[in-house]
């Protein structure tokens, strides 16, 4: 009698994802459409030179979110196939929805939505915020618990970007305050919420082995090649996009460099740490975001991506312990080391270099601004107190505090929604582990002949 419900937690996945996509359909069918405008006279020009100027890097953005991040996220060897699915299927789910929201707030005119591909692109930025957080709790939430919270941090983070970048005017063309800030404190808070205060013990799937490590690793240097193009692509092209390059590039190769300094100083043995290299490698490149475009010497890139590095690596050798033991904190990929420690440097250095630097040199006008868009010459014809690099830094530490509380508050009541018995939340036996949705062919790395049977019956028991 108890196996036909046991079935019901399996196919809850297929019918959320049913109704999603075919509500969407009609949605397209309804109000979405291509700009046929743009096809006529010299749009025609305008709108190839568009194409060919953003579509490489959006592929290069592809590559990172589908391969690099997913690749990233497969230290854990008996969750694989389980992370880089999950992965790939919230970068599309989330994708979908945000271009959604998106149209209906800002693009809905004369009852249709017209869509291009930078709509498509601050779309997927969008998604990256999803693919963050749900790093805290990867491999103890089962994929409805996953979809559920990306349904939830979309708008969290739509709203928390109008406010950021439109209201308060913060200049962040690489994301480090409005995605990686937000969505490292929106996953900790899920998290919270969805553990409360119990301590979660190290589970026996959890330890990586080499070959998981060597794959996340695969996924890291992934990361690092096409990481500029993450930064720069919403840059204008010229003078701004190319100072972002080249700050990034220089970002990353200190914080690749200090990351194997740093790991093999705090090791007796002077060995290598690879969950320190898979991550600390990366630290430069979120911290550089928010200032990457701005006039900013050599040096000022290298100094920031080595201090990154040295925070990301320091943070999981002593800060993830502690939140862990004081706080209960649960942080299974350890976004707040890689995103959030980096994310605040970035921010307060946007900070200093705002205070310090003059009007004439704190920007160059035609720099445009993450997700939404937009020219920072506007921005600053709007900020408060007159503008000016002084307002601007204030403006900063603002967006800052904004972020952090807004992520926090939004994942808390996340993580307390994720909490519903019918979102099938695996249980702890089932927890990293690829058979309780894959079908895994090598007997050898099954648990066992009845594990289906099993799987079944617990699921429905918890």
């Amino acid at each position: 009698m108890a196996k036909p419900p046991s079935m019901c937690p399996r196919r809850l996945l297929p019918l959320f994802l049913g109704l999603f996509q075919g509500t969407l359909l009609l949605f397209f069918a309804l109000f979405v459409t291509y700009d046929e405008s743009s096809a006529q006279g010299e749009d025609t020009n305008l709108v190839a030179n568009q194409v060919y100027s953003t579509f490489p890097f959006f592929q290069d953005i592809q590559v990172m979110l589908v391969v690099g991040l997913g690749l990233l996220l497969t230290f854990l060897p008996r969750y694989g196939f389980s992370a880089l699915t999950h992965n790939f299927l919230l970068l599309n789910f989330s994708m979908q929805w945000a271009l959604v929201l998106q149209g209906l707030l800002h693009h809905f005119h004369h009852g249709q939505i017209h869509l291009d591909l930078h709509k498509l692109l601050i779309s997927e930025f969008a998604a990256v915020t999803v693919l963050i957080s749900v790093g805290a709790i990867l491999g103890r939430a089962s994929a409805c618990q996953l979809l559920v919270m990306a349904t939830c941090e979309i708008p969290a983070y739509l709203a928390s970007e109008w406010v950021i970048v439109t209201c308060l005017g913060v200049l962040d063309v690489g994301g480090t305050i409005t995605i990686h800030i937000f969505s490292c404190y929106f996953g900790l808070g899920v998290s919270k919420a969805l553990f409360r205060a119990t301590q979660q013990p190290l589970h026996p799937k959890e330890t990586p082995t080499p070959r998981s490590d060597l794959m996340s690793l695969v996924g890291t240097l992934i990361l690092w090649v096409f990481w500029p193009s993450f930064v720069a692509i919403l840059c204008q092209p010229g003078d701004s996009q190319h100072r972002a390059i080249l700050n990034t590039l220089l970002a990353m190769s200190a914080s690749a460099i200090t990351t194997v300094v740093t790991s093999s100083l705090l090791e007796r043995d002077g060995k290598l740490s690879p969950g320190h290299l898979q991550n600390g490698s990366l630290a430069g490149g979120v911290a550089i975001g928010v200032v990457a475009d701005t006039a900013m010497p050599p040096v000022a890139a290298l100094a920031l991506g080595s201090l990154s590095a040295m925070v990301c690596v320091l943070g999981f050798r002593f800060l993830t312990p502690l939140l862990g033991r004081k706080l209960t904190l649960h942080d299974q990929c350890g976004i707040h080391n890689l995103h959030g420690l980096p994310g605040i440097l970035g921010a307060a250095a946007s900070v200093v270099a705002f205070m310090v630097a003059s009007k004439d040199t704190s920007r160059s006008h035609s720099s445009q601004l993450s997700p939404v868009g937009g020219n920072a010459s506007e921005v600053l014809e709007g900020q408060p107190g007159g503008g000016g690099a002084g307002g601007q830094a204030l403006c900063q530490a603002a967006g800052l505090a904004v972020a952090i509380g807004a992520s926090l508050l939004a994942g808390l009541l996340t993580g307390a929604a994720l909490r519903l018995p019918c979102l099938a939340r695996p249980p702890e036996r089932l927890c990293f582990d690829d058979s309780l949705y894959f079908k895994i062919q090598d007997q050898a790395e099954s648990p066992g002949p009845d594990s289906s049977a099993e799987e079944g019956a617990l699921s429905l028991k918890e």
